[in-house]
């Protein structure tokens, strides 16, 4: 064998290694079926690679399949080996196209039979062939209508003698090869560009974000679009406003935009949680006290009211003021004035209230756990905040956001978010809403070495959202109310109390949840 390109070796020296015609007619066809069935599925040369072997292998003798690509722009060859006894595949260092014997093959578009591998001294990638344990070896060009790919090639690990009817039946499998592979780079370059553009979007929100109304508000839906609309509306009256909502919703941040919208944005905004401080405190926190008013009090202290005059006091989880305390908050709502505790002169002040809860305060009234003059004093103008399981198409741009905000303090460069990713994301029903977002996104910021996020998204499979959701909700509606509190009767088995009752999977008391059954007229089976 000479190792002309064109002309294929002579059969005669083959007896004793294959039939001179080559592998049977229907061994063939029934191989080439079953490799056209499957090869365009494949995505990367290792799946290639395991599923192409044992197909030829009953066709065709071989040791060693190899796969080489073209980088025209580089002028390179990169091969990949099987070793089919193994089934471990070699990655091969890169060669010059020129130089090399896949480079032939493209140049030729012809096949190339290397009977000996040794005796080979015009290519410079035959004598790592010979290392690798290669004898003797085959190659032929991959080429589809659009473009030459590279080479696929044969071997076995002594010297052999490749019959014309082989190579042609290789040639037939190397062009269904160069059509998958063609495929696989067009997947490639799809997702690329997919990443490239979810990088462009990100950057350009950034940018745009600069110059919306609500900066820290983030979001387009048409339920966030609705409560923003309202928060406009409201905001430069001194109305008191109600923001009713889950936890986690961003109640706060509105608060906030309603204060900047008002004629009291150069004042104080200044915020409560009422839940996080002991009842016992809260008046002093909200009054403040004078010196020796009670053991401890070794000064006077100014109350939040007081420190909110002409700007705007954000009571947070209101309907956690505890009832002897809820008198003194109205009277302070409708007379701007009151007293600390332990003192006697009355002290005036211009507050606008803005109040938030999580819970039902109409129910809470019902139950009589709420004092109803002060529902309706606060109750003036409510809004809705949207959990975010109902702007679901709100998802996306919250991750870009708190991707972007985080990646200087934690020293991380995030440039690609995966399509797959937040289509996962938007499918969640995020119990914790947007706080559970952000928190979700900083972790997968910590676990992100690269500059793709990685998001752990099997956390989210092992969570389930809090039964009672729609229950909490301050405008429920009352036919999902009473499916709601059914599923969680079946589940506890109509057990109310205890830890496994209804009442604890519902996330309220016991008495609430009799109140409710009640209000909805549901009665135990009999």
């Amino acid at each position: 064998m000479d190792g002309n390109p064109s002309t294929p070796a002579k059969s005669d020296e083959a007896s004793s290694v294959s039939r001179a015609d080559g592998p049977p007619l229907a061994d063939r066809f029934h191989a080439l079926v079953s490799v056209a069935g499957w090869i365009t599925s494949c995505r990367e040369p290792e799946d290639l690679f395991r599923r192409l072997a044992p197909e030829l292998e009953r066709v065709v003798r071989f040791d060693f399949l190899g796969l080489v690509l073209h980088d025209p722009e580089q002028a390179v060859v990169r091969p990949v080996i099987l070793d089919a006894r193994s089934m471990v595949l070699m990655h091969r260092p890169e060669a010059v196209a020129a130089e090399s014997a896949a480079g032939l093959v493209i140049r030729s578009q012809q096949p190339l039979i290397i009977p000996d591998t040794a005796a080979e001294t015009r290519f410079s990638d035959t004598a790592l062939a010979l290392q690798d344990g290669i004898g003797s070896f085959c190659l032929l060009p991959l080429t589809t209508t659009h473009r030459c790919l590279g080479a696929l090639g044969f071997g076995r690990r002594e010297p052999a003698v490749y019959p014309p009817a082989e190579v042609r039946f290789m040639g037939e499998v190397a062009t269904l090869v160069a059509v998958a592979i063609e495929n696989a780079m067009a997947f490639r370059e799809i997702a690329q560009l997919k990443d490239k553009l979810a990088e462009e979007r990100l950057y350009l929100e950034s940018e745009i974000r600069t110059e919306q109304t609500f900066e820290h508000i983030v979001g387009d839906s048409p339920a966030l679009r609705q409560t923003l609309q309202q928060v406009e509306i409201v905001a430069p009256t001194d109305s008191t406003v109600l923001l009713l909502g889950e936890t986690g919703t961003g109640k706060e941040l509105l608060a906030r935009a309603i204060h900047d919208r008002s004629g009291r944005r150069d004042r104080t905004f200044v915020k409560l949680n009422c839940a996080a401080i002991p009842s016992g405190l809260l008046e002093s926190e909200l009054f403040g006290h004078e010196k020796g008013a009670f053991t401890g009090a070794i000064a006077q202290k100014i109350g939040r009211f007081q420190v909110a005059d002409r700007g705007t006091l954000f009571l947070d989880e209101v309907g956690e003021i505890p009832l002897e305390l809820q008198p003194k908050l109205l009277r302070v709502l409708q007379e701007q004035e009151f007293e600390r505790i332990g003192g006697t002169k009355t002290v005036k002040v211009d507050v606008r209230i803005i109040a938030a809860t999580n819970r039902d305060l109409r129910q809470m009234v019902e139950e009589q756990r709420f004092r109803d003059d002060l529902f309706y004093r606060l109750n003036v103008f409510p809004i809705h905040v949207p959990p975010l399981r109902e702007r679901p198409e709100d998802v996306p741009t919250l991750v870009r956001y708190f991707v972007q905000r985080l990646a200087r303090p934690m020293n991380r460069q995030i440039e690609v978010i995966p399509t797959e990713t937040l289509e996962a994301l938007r499918r969640y029903a995020w119990p914790g809403n947007v706080r559970e977002l952000a928190n979700l996104i900083e972790r997968a910021m910590i676990l992100s070495r690269g500059r793709t996020l990685e998001v752990p998204l099997d956390d989210l499979a092992r969570r389930r959202p809090k039964a009672g959701t729609t229950v909490h909700r301050g405008a429920a509606d009352p036919t999902a109310e009473r499916a709601e509190i059914l599923r969680a009767l079946e589940r506890a088995n109509w057990v109310l109390a205890g830890p496994r009752g209804a009442a604890a999977r519902l996330g309220m008391k016991r008495t609430t949840l009799q109140s409710l059954m009640r209000r909805l007229g549901i009665a135990k089976p009999a």
